[in-house]
This record gives structure tokens, C-alpha cells and sequence, in this order.
């Protein structure tokens, strides 16, 4: 195991937390909230204040996880969800020129991959398939021990494939409880743990929903494992039975009967798969 000090940062629309990760585990951490409204250098300086908060001499690299679309080789990020001032933005090249070292960036949805092949449930599996589940739905993909992203970081966003009348996100995200049964997310999940029948059977039909979005992974990718992340992962017991039961008509059956499916319970794991795009840089 690589014992580097590296730093992962985890880039929300509202906060930004970094954490010093040594090894296995995170030293010290900074969570903070952003200026979303405010220009695109207040953003920076925020982020740049975070990171100073917990690095130290040690550190080799900071990876940093972002919900927006970028150019992950140059590092320029173009989009961010909820901060309009940033249209094109050299982090990158920002970061690196302040503090000195390496600095590599990369989506969440890769990084939620890349945290679980490296820190969490997809250690010791060359084929991984990180599939969030919270306001919208993508995967990250780990593919023969590599992160795979594509030409242009956008492999694994299942959550935009045609279904039924919309797409996958639709039905798979926190909002199929808004969008079809008129109540959050966090609403259904506390009356299904209180045994509420019509709140079981939302996660029954969810789970229906979701076998679906696995099976176009199967198809696509055929991982060993699919690790669920996400706001709507932690419901796992309640669509887990419903999920299994509409995977049984796949038609390739060793696939099936092969496939791992576990839910996300490494606390941190956004700064850990940012921290983790050190790992995965070329040789």
C-alpha cells in the first residue's frame, strides 16, 4: 500500500470540504460552505483557504472531485451545479501555481469510484462500477484497475439513457418520490422503517425501477461489483429484495449469479475518491 499524504477535496454547489488523507485514513479535515452567488475568484480563494487549512509539507498531490462538467486532462473546469460565476475556470493551473504541487480534478461520480476501489468495498476487484443514486444518477467506472472517464469524462451516465417516459434519472433518482408518490425521499424512508405498508411498496417499485438501470451496467460494462452511493443507497434494505428479485430474468445467468451488488458505508468517501485520483495516474 502506498502510505503518500495526499489531499482530497470535495467540491459541492454550497461547500467545499478537503481532507489530509495518509494511508487508509483522513488526518484532519476542513468542511466550509462557498460563496455560490458570489464572483469566481471569492469561490477560489475559499477553496484555496480550505486546502491551506489541512495541508501540510508532506503532501504530494490534492484531487479534487467536482459536480460539473471539465477537461480533466488540462483541468478546466466548465460547469458547476449552483455556481454560475464559474463558466470556464483553470483550477488547475490556479492551484498548481499557488501551492506547488500536483493537482489533479475529475467528476464525483468518478471520484465515488475511484474512493471505493481504492478505500472502501471495491478493493480487490478490477472492475468496479460506482452508481450514485441521489439527485440525479451517473456512475463512475474502474475498468481493468484504471478509472475509466472516456474521451470526454462522460462514460457512465446511465442516468441519461431513454426509459419508459423520461429516462433513467427520473425514476432512479431522490426525485422519483417527489415525481410519483408526492413525498420526499427522506419522508418515505421514515415510514417504510416504521413498517407504513404504502411507503414499503414505493421502495418495492423503486427497486423495480433500479434493477433496470443494472441491467443496462451488466449489458454495458459487466463489472464484478456495483457499489451504491448517494442519498437515496442508504434506503438499500428496503429495494434490496425487489432489486435482486427483477435481476433473475438477465438473460446471461452467470452474470447474475457472479455480480456483486453492496451499498456505500465508508464515511467520506467523496474526499477519499478525490484523494485516490493520485493512485490513479499513469506510471
Amino acid at each position: 500500500m502506498n502510505n503518500n499524504t495526499v489531499i482530497g477535496v470535495d467540491l459541492g454547489g454550497t461547500n467545499v470540504r478537503s481532507g489530509l488523507v495518509n494511508g487508509q485514513e483522513i488526518e484532519k479535515i476542513d468542511s466550509r460552505r462557498i460563496s455560490s452567488s458570489g464572483s469566481g475568484d471569492q469561490v477560489i480563494t475559499e477553496i484555496i483557504q480550505s486546502i491551506t487549512t489541512v495541508i501540510n509539507n508532506t503532501v504530494k498531490s490534492i484531487g479534487i472531485g467536482v459536480p460539473g462538467i471539465l477537461d480533466t486532462k488540462k483541468g478546466i473546469i466548465y460547469d458547476v451545479q449552483n455556481i454560475p460565476s464559474w463558466k470556464e475556470v483553470h483550477l488547475k493551473a490556479i492551484l498548481e501555481d499557488h501551492f506547488s504541487i500536483p493537482v489533479i480534478l475529475n467528476n464525483d461520480a468518478n471520484c465515488f469510484a475511484a474512493g471505493e476501489w481504492y478505500y472502501g468495498k471495491g478493493k480487490g476487484y478490477q472492475h468496479v462500477a460506482g452508481l450514485i443514486l441521489g439527485t440525479g444518477v451517473a456512475a463512475g467506472l474502474v475498468c481493468n484497475n484504471h478509472l475509466y472517464e472516456g474521451r470526454n469524462c462522460g462514460a457512465g451516465e446511465f442516468g441519461m439513457l431513454p426509459y419508459l417516459e423520461h429516462n433513467y434519472e427520473f425514476y432512479c433518482s431522490g426525485n422519483y418520490f417527489t415525481h410519483f408518490h408526492h413525498i420526499s425521499g427522506e419522508e418515505a424512508f421514515n415510514r417504510a422503517q416504521a413498517g407504513d405498508q404504502q411507503a414499503l411498496q414505493i421502495f418495492h417499485e423503486y427497486g423495480i425501477h433500479l434493477s433496470n438501470v443494472v441491467k443496462a451496467v451488466l449489458y454495458t460494462i459487466d463489472p464484478q461489483i456495483i457499489i451504491l452511493g448517494g442519498s437515496v443507497s442508504k434506503a438499500f434494505p428496503l429495494f434490496k429484495a425487489s432489486l435482486w428479485h427483477h435481476l433473475q430474468d438477465f438473460p446471461y445467468k452467470p452474470v447474475v449469479q457472479h455480480i456483486v451488488i453492496e451499498d456505500s458505508v465508508r464515511e467520506n468517501i467523496a474526499i477519499l475518491g478525490a484523494a485516490a485520483l493520485y493512485f490513479n495516474q499513469p506510471l
